[in-house]
């Protein structure tokens, strides 16, 4: 049981990195910082408002990532423990 949940919590923090790692960049190529993406871009204010879709879809992906790597983990810690 130790051994599923190290591995699954190793992995969801390992997806969660990939996941910010790829998330998308804005027209200027550049990501946007962590502190705009954990937030989905609510701190935003003026211009940069219009970087809050962006910003939710860079939380999106850093999420998705880290299910992954939960699902992942789970499975390999299953799969470990059975053999």
């Amino acid at each position: 049981m130790k051994q599923t949940i190290l591995f699954a919590s190793f992995l969801t923090l390992t997806g969660g990195a990939i996941g910010f790692l790829l998330r998308p960049a804005n027209v200027f190529g550049h990501q946007l910082p962590f502190s705009v993406v954990i937030t989905r871009g609510t701190d935003l204010r003026g211009l940069n408002q219009l970087l809050v879709p962006l910003a939710q879809q860079s939380f999106n992906d850093v999420l998705a990532g880290a299910l992954c790597g939960l699902v992942a983990g789970l499975v390999v810690g299953a799969l470990r423990r059975r053999a």
